[in-house]
């Protein structure tokens, strides 16, 4: 039976234009009062229920907070604001502090002028998708049929400085007696809401810091700064004589490193890194390894040389989640740096993961270079194409044609992986090959048929 389809939740939450359906003010009201609905329900307790509410630095974001934190006081819900802070910030307040929902205002990687909403539970893990379903169709008739008050009426939220003071002290005791003094590090905060927590963090942990994109304006987050833009750290790390650099995207879930060569460290590397660390201290569990669709064979055969298993499940965190509790792993993580550490944290953390990552370095005297030298990378592209609809492509005859052309060329030498943007309007063509020429070939033919059919 095929699932009902998902009309607001995509992999991440809600995601669009900050203004614009599903995220204009009915929506948003809704969705306050749909979650204060859920939660009073999931409780079942008159009492009123806690909420604790984040944002990054994006202008959209205070309004959003106040329409939400209206639709939850309607319901009789507590809100609480911990401000801008990190999406995993949120995620530590809501397990950690008796509240019973922690929702985070932001787009992550996306432009300024999107945003969105993500909800986690009391035990700081993303709600599940049966969860998020079932929510849709409450949010869609209070869309439709409540009044939902101005944005300029409602009163800006007062944050709770606290709160934030807590998560930076969590991260400290994440990785007890690091000290970093004596390295030179670069780190990129992508004018994010990492811009709130990195100055204070690493002031405490010592060493000789440079914070890049500290400033935010409100439409300047992940502007050609931050995750998606690697080259921008790695650049600085040689104009600075650091031995490393470390960039977050504009939510600071995820973490991509730089070394002393101009060179990008992905999050593959940053599994295959902590991997070895952990086993070598018996702390990975079933020598498993959780990752994605998207991560490179290369990492799969070096893994392997160390007697590692990899498994592989959808892109999304919360499906490398999902597997990772299947089968107990200790480790899971996805390419594009959101790297999962169940034994200190419940959701992806690039700040934690940095820190996980800065520590190694200083106990095994080693840098980032020697520790993934041995990480033969296979010729990989990714052609994202902008599409009107998300039609099933196997559907269509010209794009099912090209994708079995490739396979059929590649078989055991490649890998063909063609998926749908759980967060954009894309479909996103992987192809991973020995041979770069014949990898590009393939990559253009497929996305030239999916432009042709569904193109915008």
């Amino acid at each position: 039976m095929t699932a009902p389809a998902r009309q607001l939740f995509g992999t991440d939450g809600i995601r669009a234009v900050a203004g614009q359906y599903p995220l204009d003010a009915a929506t948003i009201y809704a969705v306050g009062l749909a979650l204060g609905h859920s939660l009073r329900t999931e409780n079942e307790t008159t009492a009123p229920v806690k909420v604790i509410l984040g944002r990054d630095t994006r202008e959209s974001g205070p309004w959003i907070a106040a329409m939400l934190a209206a639709g939850l006081r309607e319901t009789g819900a507590q809100v609480e604001s911990a401000g801008v802070v990190t999406t995993p910030a949120v995620a530590f307040l809501a397990r950690t502090h008796g509240f019973q929902a922690g929702v985070v205002i932001s787009a992550s990687h996306n432009p300024w002028q999107d945003n969105g909403i993500k909800l986690f539970g009391a035990d700081g893990f993303k709600l599940p998708d049966a969860v998020e379903l079932a929510m849709e169709e409450e949010i869609l008739h209070h869309a439709a049929n409540s009044e939902a008050p101005d944005p300029a009426t409602l009163p800006v939220i007062e944050d709770n400085a606290a709160l934030q003071a807590d998560y930076i002290q969590f991260l400290i005791d994440s990785v007890p007696g690091l000290k970093l003094d004596g390295l030179r590090i670069v780190a990129d905060c992508a004018n994010g809401a990492a811009a709130a927590i990195a100055p204070e963090l690493f002031r405490r942990l010592g060493g000789e810091v440079t914070l890049l994109n500290i400033a935010p304006t409100g439409r300047n987050i992940n502007d050609h700064c931050g995750a998606l833009h690697p080259t921008v750290v790695a650049a600085e790390v040689a104009t600075h004589n650091a031995q490393i650099g470390l960039t977050f995207d504009g939510d600071a879930d995820r973490c991509m490193l730089a070394g002393t060569q101009n060179n990008v460290i992905n999050g593959d590397a940053i599994l295959l890194i902590a991997a070895r660390d952990l086993k070598a201290r018996g702390l990975l569990t079933g020598d498993l390894v959780v990752a994605t669709t998207m991560s490179n064979m290369g990492l799969e055969a070096a893994l392997k040389r160390s007697g590692i298993r990899m498994l592989r499940a959808p892109v999304g965190d919360r499906y490398v989640l999902e597997q990772m509790q299947k089968h107990d792993a200790a480790l899971g993580g996805e390419q594009s740096g959101h790297i999962l550490l169940p034994h200190l944290a419940t959701t992806g953390d690039g700040l934690l993961t940095s820190l996980v990552i800065l520590d190694l370095i200083a106990r095994s005297g080693k840098s980032v270079e020697e520790l993934t030298a041995d990480l033969k990378v296979f010729p990989q592209v990714i052609v994202n194409v902008k599409v009107r609809e998300r039609k099933p492509l196997d559907s269509i005859p010209s794009v099912s044609s090209a994708i079995h052309a490739a396979e059929a060329a590649l078989k055991d030498s490649g890998r063909v992986v063609i998926r749908y943007s759980g967060t954009e309007a894309l479909a996103r063509v992987m192809i991973e090959a020995e041979d770069e020429a014949e990898m590009r070939q393939h990559a253009d033919a497929i996305a030239n048929a999916i432009r042709a059919e569904l193109g915008i």
